[in-house]
């Protein structure tokens, strides 16, 4: 017997455990859920954001590698069911959806936009909250006003972060234009991304 029939029989047995090996791992890999991202609600009235509180969300998304959920709060009348057409509200909510998640694309933030229906601010909150349940919650001070704020503090369960009031209305995002959808996925940084946008005053 030469070397030659021992060495080449036993190249192929460990080639095909290599292989097999490799396949395994890709299987195990490929049916492991994916990793379970964190939360951060972003509740919003109207069509005007604030450019400090969408900064700060963003920057504790990226952070924390969560998930960012504006949320648009609509009012629905009392002779109208709460799944009833909200109309020209979905319109601009969605538009407002689109400004945030090309601001979250181009640091790395995934989106997940929602629209809260309730009889009013706080029970759209109430409703968001037991649809959305999130760790932490970012909340513009100027647009829900001290008794929301007040409300919101003493009811909502988890970590609320008010973002005090803008002192100067050129911080204010105005509403943005409506335009085609941009793309909801992008790569993560690897350093810490800009926030500003063009144009927007530091806070």
């Amino acid at each position: 017997m030469s070397p030659d029939d021992v060495l080449i029989p036993l190249a192929a047995l460990l080639l095909g455990i290599a292989v097999t090996a490799v396949v395994m791992h890709r299987r195990r890999n490929a049916a492991e859920p994916p990793p379970v991202r964190a939360k951060i609600l972003f509740p919003f009235v109207g069509t005007e954001l604030s450019e400090r509180a969408l900064q700060a969300t963003l920057r504790l998304a990226w952070a924390e590698q969560a998930v960012v959920v504006p949320a648009y709060l609509a009012t629905v009348p009392l002779p109208l069911t709460l799944d009833a057409p909200v109309g020209r509200a979905a319109d601009d909510a969605f538009t407002v959806f689109e400004a945030i998640e090309q601001r979250a694309a181009k640091v790395g933030v995934p989106v997940d936009g929602r629209i809260a229906r309730g009889r009013n601010v706080r029970h759209a909150l109430r409703r968001l909250i037991a649809d959305a349940p999130a760790a932490r919650m970012v909340v513009d001070g100027e647009a829900f006003g001290v008794d929301d704020v007040a409300w919101i503090l003493r009811n909502v369960p988890g970590e609320v972060v008010v973002i005090r009031p803008a002192p100067s209305p050129h911080e204010r995002m105005p509403r943005p234009c409506a335009s085609s959808r941009a793309s909801r996925t992008a790569s993560s940084s690897s350093s810490p991304p800009s926030w500003r946008a063009s144009g927007a005053r530091a806070a």
